[in-house]
């Protein structure tokens, strides 16, 4: 028997949890900074007696420093395992590449020489990567010794999805009719158009990035908090408190 839907309005998160959900990174050390304290200083101000914070995916490429950004997940998850990791596919994307260096795959073509640099693997500016099969072979040879095995066993271990109360937590979003529990993963780190574009409820609200929009989306039955931070500056998350649901934005420079 098909559940019914709910609607974002009469959505709830888990009884005396509080939980925020933070959108797209792409390389912006600085944003996630900024939004983890401001975070910390809701939980310090208005303590609550349980938390998660849920990150969306996309940490790598694009932006300045994917590096640093790895780096400060890897010690947040160590600090407290309430800090939770998901897969977007940048980040497998950047695994791919590790593993086998496609020029025409999307590190190369989406922001993964920005990832390279934030790891000192440097491209001469006369000799782009882009098309040249042997250049990305060997700049490939320098980013493997480059990238620390911390950081790859980090990659691996990502969720691709997590709920907790009505809400759904992913990358990209899923497939309509398909039950959240049967999700690809090819789904929910990269579906759009039928996501986006389906009308009905889904048996939970879900909450997603992956896709750019100026500012966040609240929509009957989804919430985007992908709101570009790399290039605009604004990186956006969804607080959850019972049945309280707040949009939290924190900004810097943008290129």
């Amino acid at each position: 028997m098909t559940q019914p839907g709910i609607h974002f309005l009469d959505a709830r998160g888990p009884q005396d949890m509080r939980l925020y959900a933070i959108g797209d990174v792409h390389g912006r050390l600085d944003l996630l900074s900024a939004m983890h304290r401001r975070i910390e200083s809701e939980i310090e101000h208005k303590p609550t007696a349980d938390w998660r914070v849920i990150h969306l995916g996309d940490y790598a490429d694009r932006g300045p420093d994917s590096r640093g950004v790895i780096d400060f997940l890897i010690e947040a998850r160590k600090r407290d395992p309430r800090h939770l990791m998901l897969a977007g596919n940048h980040d497998i994307g950047f695994l791919d590449f590790l593993d086998t260096p496609d020029v025409d795959g999307l590190f190369m073509r989406f922001g993964g020489v920005q990832t390279a640099l934030s790891y000192g693997v440097s491209l001469n500016a006369d000799a782009s990567w882009f098309g040249k099969a042997e250049t990305v072979r060997r700049g490939h040879s320098a980013l493997v010794e480059a990238v620390p095995q911390s950081h790859v066993d980090f990659l691996r271990s990502l969720a691709f999805s997590v709920t907790f109360g009505d809400f759904f937590f992913c990358h990209a979003g899923i497939r309509p009719g398909i039950p959240l529990e049967q999700q690809s993963r090819q789904d929910l780190i990269w579906i759009r158009d039928a996501f986006h574009d389906h009308p009905g409820l889904y048996e939970k609200i879900v909450v997603h990035g992956h896709t750019p929009v100026p500012e966040a989306e609240v929509m009957a039955n989804r919430v985007n908090v992908d709101t570009l931070a790399w290039h605009s500056g604004k990186l956006t998350a969804l607080a959850i408190d019972g049945a309280d649901k707040r949009i939290l934005t924190v900004t810097g420079a943008g290129f």
